[in-house]
């Protein structure tokens, strides 16, 4: 059975990315740009794995950290621009697993992933 992975990003061209790199390589993809819709995704799909953007309209990534939380232990990984280690921190204490700073290779994400 393919890893189930939800990506979140207020922004299309990359969730439209990511999702046709991560299908090429066997995972089951779900894509919103909508961090609202995404929280309820993964309550009622529950991915095996959340790639969340940080910085995005409605709920942040903090917020949505922090509310999966409250319900779920999925793996949390944080894509964002920022590269600040405090906000990094702030994260990662927020319920994130991990964080790759944009740009990043694809490589890398599918190894976190992994």
């Amino acid at each position: 059975m393919p890893i189930k992975i939800l990506v979140i990003d207020d922004d299309s061209a990359v969730t439209d990315l990511l999702s046709l790199l991560l299908r090429s390589q066997g995972f089951e993809v779900s894509a919103t740009t909508n961090s609202t819709e995404g929280l309820s995704m993964i309550r009622e799909n529950a991915p095996d794995v959340v790639v969340l953007d940080l910085m995005m309209p409605e709920m942040d990534g903090w917020q949505i950290c922090k509310a999966v939380r409250e319900f779920s232990q999925v793996p949390i990984i944080i894509l964002s621009a920022l590269n600040d280690p405090s906000m990094i921190a702030s994260v990662l204490d927020a319920g994130a697993d991990d964080y790759l700073t944009k740009p990043f290779a694809f490589s890398e994400l599918l190894a976190r992933i992994q």
